[in-house]
């Protein structure tokens, strides 16, 4: 199979035939339809995540955002077969542990070694191999194609998570995206919106805010321009219901929670990069004072996307609109380089093989 490789760190992915992965007795082959490049993916081949104790060893092939349709299947697999179309979700589970066993795998124990293109050989290639399929594959709607799919298994899933499962936004709350115009962001954009909260987007680009009012952001804040605390607070007559870090930095972390009224609910959806190892300053007095709370979204567990889907399948949810670009393997190199400066929006997704 054809393949982008990881010779070198931080060195341009290589376009290599390579051999196709072997199935497990409880996994599949899914010949990939289409694979978000997400921002997971630039942290890995810039080594930028080796205090979280992920690093990954050359030669490797990125790619853990993707759907696609079933190529074979494990002797042990019972609910798939041959030809179904499917989505992955990046956090997968092993089916036995507590937090498997309660419903939510997708905080695992053994999560962090189940994920192709992070602790394997992902999905930058014409085949991928996942593990556990009967515990973690979800069905894919024939409404929807791969390439609006593809960032349902990681960046569009902890997005809907955070809304609309932890913080339970409802129809009229004043909801802040803080790092807006990647893929993270753009997803909570349209899914607040689509859910009735009013939303206000804030971020450094005039390009990302342009995508963010079109993903149906009310208001938009240039916070090189102004402060977003006082415009958000202005806005919002005394401060948002619901604020999100869609980036995760030390800036909009603390201008999330600061951006919160009484009672308001902060989302953590960005990770941090080598420059935090995973610690940002908080106010602690205004959320002790304030009685905030602080939530964290990871992602989804396979059974719970029903009601995603069926919004998608609706119409009122349209992930596809999120995609600003389609590449081939070739073009993988331009963007990861592209995200060291945050200069992507929104969803660009492999789907040339």
């Amino acid at each position: 199979m054809r393949a982008a490789v990881i010779e070198e760190l931080n060195r341009p992915l290589v376009i290599q035939n390579v051999p196709d992965p072997e199935c497990p007795p409880d996994g599949a082959i899914i010949r990939v339809g289409a694979n978000g490049i997400c921002r997971t993916d630039w942290h890995l081949w810039t080594n930028d995540w080796t205090w979280r104790g992920l690093a990954i060893q050359p030669p490797f092939v990125l790619g853990h955002e993707f759907s696609g349709t079933v190529e074979e299947v494990g002797r042990d697999v019972k609910s798939w077969r041959q030809g179904d179309r499917v989505i992955f979700p990046m956090n997968p589970g092993e089916g036995s542990c507590e937090w498997c066993r309660s419903g939510n795998q997708h905080v695992c124990n053994s999560g962090a070694k189940l994920v192709p293109g992070v602790s394997y050989w992902g999905a930058f290639a014409e085949y991928v191999m996942v593990r556990y399929a009967d515990v973690n594959l979800v069905r894919l709607p024939e409404s929807l194609s791969f390439v609006e799919s593809a960032s349902m298994a990681c960046r569009y899933m902890a997005a809907f998570r955070g809304i609309v499962d932890q913080a339970e936004v409802r129809g009229g709350e004043w909801v802040v995206v803080h790092g807006a115009g990647g893929g993270m962001g753009l997803s909570s954009v349209q899914i607040a919106a689509a859910v009735g909260a009013r939303v206000i987007a804030v971020d450094v680009s005039e390009r990302a805010l342009s995508a963010a009012r079109t993903a149906g952001a009310e208001f938009t804040i240039n916070s090189r321009k102004e402060s977003p605390i006082e415009a958000v607070r202005t806005i919002t007559q005394g401060g948002a219901h619901v604020s999100l870090d869609a980036l995760g930095i030390a800036e909009t972390c603390r201008n999330s929670v600061l951006s919160l009224r009484k009672l308001g609910r902060h989302i953590q959806l960005g990770h941090t990069t080598r420059k935090e190892e995973g610690y940002v300053p908080l106010p602690i007095d205004v959320i002790l004072l304030n009685e905030l709370r602080l939530f964290g979204s990871f992602g989804m567990q396979g059974q719970q996307f029903g009601t995603m889907l069926s919004m998608c399948e609706a119409r009122i949810l349209r992930p596809g609109q999120l995609v600003s670009k389609q590449v081939d393997l070739g073009g993988v190199n331009a963007v990861l380089e592209a995200m060291g400066d945050f200069g992507t929006t929104g969803v660009v997704v492999v789907s040339g093989f």
